[in-house]
């Protein structure tokens, strides 16, 4: 399993990647994705949608079962990833490139503090 050193985890496994100013971008793991098996929906939210670090803010299905997405920071969506919604299988082949989820303005970039090291990442998921 690929854990990018370079990006931050939640619990629920997401990731968060640091963008330019306050901006980050979000995804699944490949952890999560591996778990699901193949996606076939994203429902994601709108653009301009404030969220609260632990918010619901979307679903991932697959030919399993239904998954919530959290948020991992408080801020504001900025961006959704439309080609997810249109080609789901993306999570699946490219869960840290073009299977992002959506971008988030932070409202404080110390909220990343308390997300997780890739290390502490790897040590959760071989837990």
């Amino acid at each position: 399993m690929t854990t990018p050193e370079e990006l931050r985890y939640t619990e629920e496994h997401e990731w968060v990647a640091t963008r330019e100013g306050a901006l980050v971008r979000v995804g699944i793991t490949e952890y999560a994705q591996d778990q699901l098996g193949d996606v076939v929906f994203v429902d994601l939210p709108e653009v301009g949608k404030h969220l609260d670090a632990g918010d619901v803010f979307g679903e991932v299905e697959s030919t399993k079962s239904v998954s919530e997405l959290f948020a991992p920071v408080d801020g504001e969506i900025v961006a959704v990833n439309a080609a997810v919604s249109e080609s789901p299988e993306l999570i699946n082949s490219d869960p840290y490139g073009e299977g992002w989820l959506v971008e988030i303005r932070l409202d404080d970039p110390a909220g990343l503090e308390a997300l997780l090291e890739a290390e502490a990442y790897q040590a959760l998921i071989a837990g």
